[in-house]
């Protein structure tokens, strides 16, 4: 892939992972003076962003100073900006977000989102520093389209293929679909406006966009341009 279709796919692709923990588990969480939620809506949500500011503020510096050393930054290459249940840090190279909120399947848990976007330039996906800087981090590669496309019309297209690998299942009501091939181990969900590869497990950032990759390459093999269009070809 040339450099000119990393820089372009990467406006519009990030890596994604979380984490869930019980809400009576954060530091400020005091027994005697606080409830667990019972239901996500605005006041239990910023009740989550005032008790876990702590724990996100110190996972927000702790990247920060990785960062600093580890690629060698100076001031002005890098900043934190920590607010309500969210920290930014924002690098020359990248941007990584931190997000808390409460899980809708249940109240009393809560749930980090970690994401990794905005980057720059592909050979820093490549580099030991990025991979020790989010080690294992993310579980989830996600690729959104520019102008989108029907669920319909990519079932219609898998569907219409001759002696090919991919394969597609789908609701009855098409709300989105599931592209497999035998060489990707990972769920290939489609909306109609985002592309999401979906590990079992985590893996470092070189290792994901690499996997990215051949399902690009696995994609473009079928010559179809409803297919190839869902990964930037």
């Amino acid at each position: 892939m040339s450099s000119a279709n990393d820089a372009k796919i990467l406006q519009s692709f990030r890596f994604a992972g979380g984490s869930t923990g019980a809400f009576k588990s954060l530091h400020g969480f005091k027994k005697s003076h606080h409830t667990v939620p019972d239901a996500v809506n605005q006041a239990t949500s910023a009740f989550l962003a005032k008790l876990a500011h702590e724990e996100l503020a110190a996972e927000g510096e702790g990247f920060f100073q990785r960062a600093r050393v580890m690629l060698e930054y100076k001031r002005k290459d890098l900043s934190l900006d920590v607010s309500a249940g969210t920290a930014v840090l924002t690098a020359k190279d990248f941007i990584f977000e931190i997000a808390y909120s409460l899980r809708d399947e249940d109240p009393s848990e809560y749930q980090v989102t970690r994401t990794l976007h905005s980057v720059r330039n592909a050979d820093f996906l490549r580099t030991t520093e990025c991979d020790g800087l989010f080690p294992r981090l993310f579980n989830e590669v996600v690729f959104t389209l520019a102008k989108g496309a029907p669920v319909e019309g990519v079932i219609d297209a898998v569907e219409g293929l001759k002696e090919s690998a991919l394969e597609v299942t789908y609701p009855s009501d098409y709300r989105n679909c599931t592209l497999s091939l035998p060489d990707v181990a990972a769920q290939v969900r489609f909306d109609g406006g985002e592309l999401a590869m979906v590990f079992a497990g985590a893996a470092a950032p070189s290792q994901l966009w690499a996997n990215f990759l051949e399902l690009r390459s696995a994609f473009a093999l079928t010559k179809n341009p409803v297919i190839t269009g869902l990964v930037g070809g």
